[in-house]
């Protein structure tokens, strides 16, 4: 018996900190359960440093790379399973028709991109996005997907995003 592999599309406008983060997050935290992939409604074109340092830092070697939703509605794209909005514009952007037509949750998390101040001020706003994210992929890799249904997978996946960081409480 084979164990599926789910296939998970973060998705942001600019694909530039927080859904690249969150794709490095789950590849090495789901590895073998789960593939991550990212992409942006308006892709900047490139990955922000401090995300990718993270990313490293992680142990996530693979490129990180700035792209468009658009790679993952063709026809030839992997089949996604879950799309998750991780900001709030992308949440409210209609989307392409998904092939597969996967389940669906927004997890907001604050964009770091755009803290203002020192080095240290907007590498902590790095940090607390990927902590905030990680907490959430944590929950789901603890979620029994295989037993659940469409309909309780998309309302599981969703509460995760109501979650707020440990800190934050």
């Amino acid at each position: 018996m084979t164990t599926k592999i789910y296939n998970v599309l973060f998705l942001c406008t600019g694909n530039s900190a927080r859904s690249v983060m969150a794709e490095a997050i789950l590849n090495v935290l789901g590895a073998g359960r789960f593939k991550a992939f990212s992409a942006g409604s308006f892709p900047g074109g490139k990955v922000q440093p401090v995300a990718a340092e993270l990313a490293r830092l992680f142990g996530y070697d693979a490129p990180l790379r700035s792209k468009s939703w658009d790679e993952f509605a063709q026809p030839e794209s992997p089949s996604i399973d879950i799309v998750i909005t991780v900001c709030d514009n992308a949440a409210g952007e209609v989307c392409p028709i998904w092939p597969g037509h996967p389940v669906t949750a927004h997890w907001g998390v604050p964009d770091p991109v755009g803290v203002e101040g020192t080095e240290a001020v907007r590498r902590r706003a790095f940090q607390s996005a990927w902590m905030m994210l990680r907490q959430r992929i944590e929950l789901l890799l603890a979620l029994p997907l295989d037993k659940l249904d469409r309909m309780a997978m998309q309302h599981e996946l969703r509460a995760i995003g109501q979650v707020e960081r440990d800190d934050e409480r």
